[in-house]
């Protein structure tokens, strides 16, 4: 299976050397720069990755639509997304690789055996109330619906990339168009770690999610209604 290494960055210069390294181990590597104001791109690229970097800071969506983009222009057959702030480790890769033949999307999760102890309350309650409504609309058994770390076919990726959003609300999306897609889905158990984390999941960004929920509720309902 030919596939490629995606990962989104923003003001990452602390980690993604370490991400990158650690990536090419087990494939190739692209790195989308989503307009960061450090060394982000600079080091990604001294570490072996290609590296696209957005003019301005256009969301993780956008980054990771950038990433689909160019896999499916490449041929590759499956995209492994991983962030880029150190908190994933891609000596999972491997079997998230292998994993891919029991299903069209592997997510990474971090709550198969409880939340992980250091990570922040504002994390928790998002991917909470994210995961318990998704649930209820795709009708998927997951317990981690926001986790950046997973893999996807070709044919899923082709659902993906005319998403609309461009934020963190990208990844959710994912979950109701696979589930409109009949595509299929599984977790496998995976740590992260939060040491020294600087978090970009605001109580702001948690009242976004929340209104992107209410919509994706009201287009289940609709969706329900006409069958």
């Amino acid at each position: 299976m030919k596939f490629i290494i995606v990962i989104p960055a923003y003001n990452e210069e602390k980690a993604i050397e370490m991400v990158v390294k650690e990536s090419l181990r087990y494939s190739y590597v692209l790195v989308v720069d989503d307009g960061s104001r450090d060394h982000t791109s600079t080091y990604a690229r001294d570490a072996g990755a290609e590296v696209i970097k957005h003019t301005r800071n256009r969301g993780k969506g956008a980054a990771l639509k950038t990433g689909i983009e160019y896999a499916l222009n490449k041929g590759y057959d499956a995209m492994v997304m991983l962030d880029g702030d150190g908190q994933h480790d891609p000596q999972f890769i491997p079997q998230l690789v292998e994993s891919l033949n029991e299903s069209d999307i592997i997510i990474c999760s971090r709550f198969l055996d409880g939340p992980p102890k250091d990570m922040a309350i504002q994390r928790r309650f998002s991917n909470k109330l994210t995961t318990n409504l998704l649930k209820f609309t795709t009708g998927y058994h997951i317990t981690d619906s926001q986790c950046g770390f997973r893999i996807f076919s070709q044919d899923a990726a082709r659902v993906f990339i005319d998403i609309t959003y461009d934020d963190y609300e990208f990844e959710s999306e994912m979950l109701f168009q696979a589930s409109l897609n009949n595509l299929s889905i599984k977790e496998i158990h995976t740590p992260s770690s939060y040491k020294g984390e600087k978090s970009y999941i605001t109580w702001i960004k948690i009242l976004k999610y929340t209104y992107y929920i209410l919509k994706l509720l009201l287009r289940d309902l609709k969706r329900r209604i006409k069958k």
